[in-house]
């Protein structure tokens, strides 16, 4: 019998590493800004095209290669950062396995220009799916420029695998951020289809994160800064109160190499406790220093898990350190002589013939038992569910005249819906039969039932409500929209104009009216007819969708028009707490029976609970 096991062609073997290496276009991205970083370069440019399928090309003005370097690049293991063993153990550089530009070239078309600055003219190599294409002398600045050419090309079934356009130059945009977060020093830009998305200079390390971020992160950093014999920590953490839902701005630098670590991770959110909910995540940004020798970088192919010597102690000094910038930030505030937005507003002192001191007026002939008591005042209109509708446009005040008939309606509907649900014994139990409701604590819905005592959670309802409701208008594309008086501007960070550009479609479904303005910004011309109210925010609810949706995607793995559902009805519903009448509590629960899961919430929690007859004779032992 004849030996079975052989090498595996060149070809072969740097295809099955580009997997490993290269998984998606952001990979690519990610390889080739730390090359150029470890080149020594001052400015870097990235050019993106159809978001990394087509072209993938990053120019830097390091110290390029000589031609036999040039050609050793692509050769897989080949690198300049190491020479023996013992060499893994003392990595400051980002790139050292030399498995990058093989991988890279097996997969892709690849033309690298690169000139040392002592030379006189530089080189050209052209490769495609390993294969040596052309090497000769050009003309070319200093520096390197190399161009990735359709990506995947002689991989068709990775391709096929790849995601959206949007989803994966949000990929891209997060390696660039990682990248341009850990070297301040260095200008970076980025273009994608000929749109400049990003242009940095060399900036502190705030204002290199303000710049990536907006303007707006200015007032949310924290200075965190300790150095012990282990490890040296410095960088920023966020206020408390600009805590997300999403773990997305949580970055993690050692010796200026991105890393994903939950046990330092912990650290940090455990400084947190009593000052977060459970269900938000604060903003970091923190670098740490250590012995190379003291970690272990060479546990992963992306090279973002690491290994330390002493984990427990770099735990405890980062947890610490973390809670006690949090202490000085509560106990008093800072001067900030890094402030990034300009001139703050000021608020010139009076002066002390200008101080009004504080005055108490009262009615000394006010009688708290005289007979004639004052009528009380008519409580405004402002707690009116967003989403109720009596043929005006929804969420706006009705005629105080209709009132009484849109009341009989109302109860009309209740009626006749327990006459539907009569015949049914599962649900027979959970239809009221009275015309008067109580909220209690503004929390809850209490009915009489038929066999006891039913109790609501208004929150949960109402955003079961929405949900099914915006559920169907993304599934039919026929959401109502309601036009805004004056469009408002809403400005992301460029990971979620990008994500917004791909939910475009989907959101106008929902009844927004949205248009591209410019960088990173959308115009925001009407608001879906379910929420319309005088006195909505609506850019704080265009954030709040994005975010929710991002949460939504990332905790439940749902499909994109059920994430977006979800969002907006968490971010449109009635809140724990909002004071309801006896026809919003009508209308509620109208509204809740007529849904196809009325009894539990879209977190699947129960909506409805009810206290039978017997339950509540055995309670006062009857």
């Amino acid at each position: 019998m004849s030996d079975i096991i052989q090498l595996l062609p060149d070809s072969v073997a740097n295809q099955i590493a580009a997997g490993e290496v290269v998984q998606r276009p952001a990979s690519a991205v990610k390889e080739l800004l730390e090359n150029a970083i470890d080149a020594g370069a001052g400015k870097v440019q990235l050019i993106v095209k159809d978001a990394g399928k087509a072209l993938i090309q990053v120019i830097d003005n390091g110290c390029g290669m000589s031609p036999a370097d040039a050609r050793m690049c692509f050769e897989r293991h080949a690198t300049s950062k190491v020479r023996k063993a013992e060499d893994l153990f003392a990595i400051r550089t980002m790139g050292f396995r030399g498995e990058a530009m093989a991988s890279i070239a097996a997969i892709a078309q690849v033309e690298l220009k690169t000139r040392r600055h002592d030379d006189e003219l530089g080189t050209l190599i052209e490769i495609e799916g390993s294969e040596l294409l052309r090497e000769t002398p050009v003309a070319a600045p200093e520096g390197t420029s190399i161009c990735v050419k359709n990506l995947f090309f002689n991989t068709p079934a990775r391709r096929n695998f790849l995601k959206s356009n949007p989803a994966e130059m949000r990929h891209i945009i997060d390696e660039f951020q990682r990248v341009a977060m850990a070297n301040p020093n260095i200008a970076f830009s980025l273009h994608h289809d000929g749109n400049e998305i990003f242009r940095l200079g060399p900036a502190t390390l705030k204002q290199r994160i303000v710049h990536l971020f907006g303007n707006n992160y200015n007032e949310r950093l924290i200075p965190v800064e300790e150095e012990t014999s282990i490890m040296r920590l410095k960088g920023f953490i966020g206020k408390p109160e600009f805590a997300k839902k999403t773990r997305g701005e949580q970055f993690f630098f050692m010796n200026n190499r991105f890393i994903k670590d939950p046990y330092l991770n912990h650290a940090v959110t455990r400084a947190y406790e009593e000052l977060l909910p459970e269900d938000n995540f604060p903003l970091y940004v923190l670098f740490i220093e250590m012995d190379p020798s003291h970690i272990d970088v060479n546990v992963h192919p992306t090279k973002t898990e690491i290994k330390y010597l002493d984990e427990k102690s770099v735990y405890a000094i980062l947890h610490s350190a973390v809670k006690r910038s949090l202490g000085r930030f509560n106990i008093s505030p800072t001067i900030d002589f890094d402030q990034e937005t300009g001139f703050s507003n000021m608020i010139t002192p009076k002066a002390p013939d200008e101080i009004v001191p504080p005055s108490i007026s009262f009615n000394p002939d006010f009688n708290p038992f005289a007979a004639d008591k004052p009528a009380a005042k008519e409580q405004p209109y402002a707690a009116y569910p967003r989403s109720y509708s009596n043929g005006t446009a929804a969420g706006m005040k009705p005629d105080v005249r209709n009132w009484g008939k849109l009341y009989e309606i109302v109860e009309n509907k209740v009626e006749e819906q327990a006459e539907l649900y009569a015949g049914t014994p599962a649900t027979e139990q959970q239809v009221p039969v009275t015309k008067q409701l109580m909220q209690l604590h503004n929390r809850y819905i209490i009915s009489q039932i038929k066999s006891g005592l039913m109790l609501i959670d208004q929150q949960a309802a109402h955003e079961r409500i929405l949900y099914e409701r915006f559920l169907l208008h993304l599934e039919d594309r026929k959401g109502a929209s309601q036009q805004s008086l004056f469009p408002q501007t809403v400005t992301l960070s460029p990971a979620d104009y990008e994500l917004a550009r791909g939910l475009l479609d989907d959101i106008k479904s929902l009844g927004f009216e949205v248009r591209e303005f410019g960088r990173n910004t959308l115009v925001i011309e009407g608001i879906p007819v379910d929420l319309g109210s005088n006195n909505i925010n609506e850019t704080e609810l265009f954030e709040h969708l994005i975010e929710g949706f991002k949460n939504s995607r990332q905790e439940l793995k749902l499909d994109k028009r059920d994430a977006l559902a979800r969002s907006m009805a968490r971010n449109s519903a009635i809140k724990s707490g909002t004071v309801l009448d006896q026809m919003e509590m009508n209308m509620l629960i109208e509204q809740l029976f007529a849904c196809k899961t009325p009894n539990f919430s879209i977190n699947g929690r129960p909506v409805v609970q009810t206290i039978g007859l017997a339950e509540l004779d055995k309670k006062f032992e009857k």
